[in-house]
């Protein structure tokens, strides 16, 4: 058969490149040695979850600490699961997280000289060398239906044999000449496969960078490199990609394992280096005393929106990622809190070789004391971008006082005590906390545990005495004498020594003052509080709770 005139025929395309050209296109990258080149290659469907940012933490730590590059390239092979501004929702969602790229699909960038950094937009390279292995071969037309294919699959399972298209199922593999310029006289449409020269009797000792040696058996599937609309598979794609794109480290989900014969057999017959591998663990969590993985359909929490709504704070979820990645990170971030994490030496051999178990009370403990250590005026700046995207009219509204809400965060965070309050854990829970010191979101429910009288006695008689311009120690003994007037002990000592004698204790009567100002039985130092509310709206609140 003339292979030269098949492939001619298979792909017309008269303005392809010769493939050889593109190893001058897309020369080697001037990096220093050592210097990782690495990825993140999502498809656009549109939904970008916790594994993906993990990816990409791994990705941009490994290239950024060896002097590297980090790019991102869309593959959009897929037309049928493509969701209009799913790159943009890629690019802003790793953004919030603080991962940024080095070049790439719509980064704006000097480095942009390996693009298009679109798949689709790549076809013309694909073809070129799904051309050449036709004529070496390599490759040939498959002519099967989709009713065919089902056919196959179902002999295979009522055989109980591997499924795909291989060996005595690979029903176009030996096609004649004629049956070929036949089939395609009719136009009957048409993939093209890989000719596999692999035996799955045969073994391959590979090292991944994580996991260390593993053996897998040879490809031997003739899977399909080039679809009938003549867009390449992701397989064919991605090898080709990596390669021009001089990829040098591959880090991905261990779920690519079973994939791992096909690429390095792809990458030898274009007679391309692969690059290293690394094959991540999956996110696991605990369910019922059991370790599962994290699901798209169970798991709310795998999706980056989860975290973005709920207002986590992003440098703690990446903190948070790092101890997942590599031992020893957690060591150095206790012995370094001040440093930046890119003073982190990373290493890709350090990543775990089994499932981490995703913590979520361990990710709210570090974004409490992330938060806790910001200044109200940076933490005022968090919280507003939250209110501003996810919170509601009220909420907007309420951070254009940014005076009134740094006062309140200077409360909530104790930024003028020696040890720092731990009350915020996420952007939404900071915004409810401070709902109470809005007219317009206070809604107290008023629940004393002493008697109707006994506490309109403590509200009317602190009414009374109130004053501004107390400090804390002249505003409790004002308490103090209202409470013992009202028939409560002034200390608390006295009715621990005589509870029959008094109707409740000093902190009792600070209780109804504290439900009546802020609707809860428990808030910060209320002496404070109420000079942040002011007077007029302070001795307003106790009035409406006398009943």
């Amino acid at each position: 058969m003339d292979l030269k005139k098949l492939a001619a025929a298979l792909i017309p395309d008269a303005d392809l490149l010769e493939p050889d050209s593109y190893e001058q296109i897309y020369p080697e990258r001037n990096t220093a040695k050592g210097a990782y080149v690495t990825r993140l290659a999502p498809s656009p469907t549109g939904f970008i979850h916790l594994g993906n940012l993990y990816s990409a933490l791994a990705d941009e730590r490994a290239a950024h600490t060896t002097g590297g590059i980090f790019y991102l390239r869309i593959e959009d092979t897929d037309e049928k699961r493509k969701v209009e501004g799913a790159v943009e929702s890629v690019i802003r969602s790793l953004k919030y997280f603080g991962i940024k790229f080095d070049e790439g699909a719509e980064i704006d960038s000097p480095l942009n000289l390996y693009g298009p950094y679109y798949q689709r937009q790549r076809a013309k390279i694909y073809r070129a060398f799904a051309k050449r292995l036709i004529e070496q071969g390599r490759a040939y037309p498959c002519f099967c239906t989709a009713e065919e294919l089902d056919k196959i699959r179902e002999e295979q399972n009522a055989e109980k044999l591997t499924p795909g298209y291989y060996g005595k199922f690979a029903k176009c593999r030996n096609l004649s000449e004629e049956e070929i310029y036949s089939a395609l006289r009719a136009g009957k449409p048409f993939v093209i496969r890989l000719k596999s020269c692999g035996d799955i009797k045969n073994k391959i000792t590979f090292r991944d960078a994580i996991k260390g040696e593993i053996t897998v058996t040879e490809n031997d599937q003739d899977v399909v490199i080039l679809k009938s609309d003549g867009i390449p598979t992701y397989h064919f794609a991605h090898v080709i990609d990596d390669h021009f794109m001089r990829t040098n480290l591959v880090i991905r989900g261990e779920e690519w394992l079973s994939s791992l014969p096909v690429h390095l057999e792809l990458f030898k017959v274009l007679g391309f280096k692969p690059p290293v591998y690394a094959h991540t663990c999956s996110l696991m969590k605990t369910e019922n005393g059991a370790k599962r993985k994290l699901s798209k359909r169970k798991d709310p929490e795998l999706s980056l929106d989860y975290y973005r709504k709920a207002g986590y704070f992003p440098k703690a979820v990446v903190i948070y990622l790092m101890t997942l990645l590599n031992s020893g990170f957690e060591e150095w971030r206790l012995k370094n809190p001040a440093a930046d994490i890119s003073e982190f030496k990373f290493k890709v051999e350090k990543m775990g070789k089994s499932g981490a178990l995703f913590d979520l009370d361990k990710l709210n403990d570090i974004s409490r004391n992330e938060i806790s250590a910001l200044s109200p005026e940076e933490c005022f700046g968090f919280l507003k971008e939250w209110a501003d995207e996810f919170g509601d009219a009220k909420d907007r509204q309420h951070f254009t006082d940014k005076a009134y809400i740094v006062k309140i965060l200077n409360l909530l965070m104790g930024t003028g005590g020696k040890k720092r309050r731990k009350d915020i854990e996420r952007a939404e829970q900071g915004v409810r906390l401070m709902d109470y010191f809005f007219d317009d979101t206070f809604s107290p429910e008023y629940s004393f545990r002493c008697g109707k009288e006994e506490a309109n006695a403590v509200l009317q008689g602190f009414y009374d005495v109130y004053d501004p311009a107390d400090d804390n120690s002249v505003w409790f003994e004002k308490l103090k004498a209202v409470a013992a007037s009202a028939g409560f002990a002034a200390e608390n000592s006295e009715y621990k020594a005589h509870p029959e004698a008094y109707k409740g204790s000093v902190s009792d009567a600070a209780e109804v003052l504290r439900i009546a100002v802020t609707g809860s039985p428990n808030s910060p130092d209320l002496c404070t509080i109420m000079g942040i509310l002011g007077k007029e709206r302070s001795l307003a609140r106790l009035k409406a709770a006398i009943k």
